[in-house]
């Protein structure tokens, strides 16, 4: 008997699943974004992960997308339809009237973000913040009355290390960890205390120029290196690293 939904958030850097069973997040997935595999690939790769995890694709009766990679929406979908056996929602301008927040830039703003910012106003109720680690770093505000204020993007935390070791010639690619100091000691420490010290002080400087703008906020961080800063830092009421899934997945009320 199909009982699931199963929401995909397709990004730059992985493509993100996630198995909800009566609203409750039961197993996530993170596969590679790798541009020009067809459906039948990701379909073998998504029905292995599903059944090690113990879900049988048959259970899932309803899938949500979430893309923001334009060449591999179509793929996704093709997938979601061979491998569930079910017409598959996919988050765009065209469905944001339905939300309870409202969305601005519709046909600039990417996706994600609008799942970030219904999943922070569903848990705060009131003005909120979504900071997001992903392949960009990403500031998303929603104000008072559930309306989406603005958002702020940066290179993120991987895109910028990994520009400045392509870039380079004697510079080479770091594990993202927290230094010990401020001061590296080693190019790999020099890089890391760069880096990521360097970003805890972009974050917790973009925190406190939008929450005072927004007359006060609640802040969550999300996205796959949120943990990377988030122990260097008190800007954070909440963090949520599944936050974008369950943004998608608490949609269903409303474009169902």
């Amino acid at each position: 008997m199909k009982t699931m939904l199963f929401v995909i958030d397709a990004g730059n850097t992985n493509i993100v699943g996630g198995a909800y069973e009566n609203g409750r997040l039961v197993e996530t997935m993170r596969i590679r974004t790798v541009q020009g595999k067809t459906e039948d690939e990701y379909a073998v790769i998504v029905r292995v992960l599903l059944e090690d995890r113990g879900i049988d694709p048959e259970q899932i009766d309803r899938v949500i997308i979430s893309s923001v990679v334009p060449q591999l929406t179509s793929s996704i979908e093709k997938m979601a339809r061979h491998l569930f056996n079910v017409e598959p929602v996919t988050l765009g301008p065209a469905l944001y009237a339905k939300l309870p927040v409202k969305v601005i830039a519709v046909d600039e703003i990417g996706s994600d973000l609008v799942a970030d910012a219904l999943a922070a106003w569903n848990r705060f109720g009131g003005a909120c913040l979504v900071v997001d680690f992903g392949t960009a770093l990403t500031f998303t505000a929603v104000d008072a009355t559930g309306r989406i204020a603005g958002v702020s993007i940066a290179p993120g935390l991987g895109t910028a290390a990994g520009s400045l070791s392509r870039n380079t010639a004697q510079l080479p690619s770091v594990p993202l960890e927290a230094p010990s100091s401020a001061m590296g000691s080693n190019t790999i420490q020099a890089i890391q205390a760069g880096v990521i010290l360097g970003y805890t002080g972009l974050v917790e400087y973009m925190v406190k120029r939008i929450t005072a703008e927004l007359g006060g906020a609640k802040v969550v961080a999300t996205g796959g290196m949120c943990r990377v800063i988030s122990g260097l830092t008190n800007v954070f009421d909440a963090i949520e690293p599944d936050l974008t899934l369950d943004g998608l997945a608490s949609m269903e009320r409303f474009l169902y």
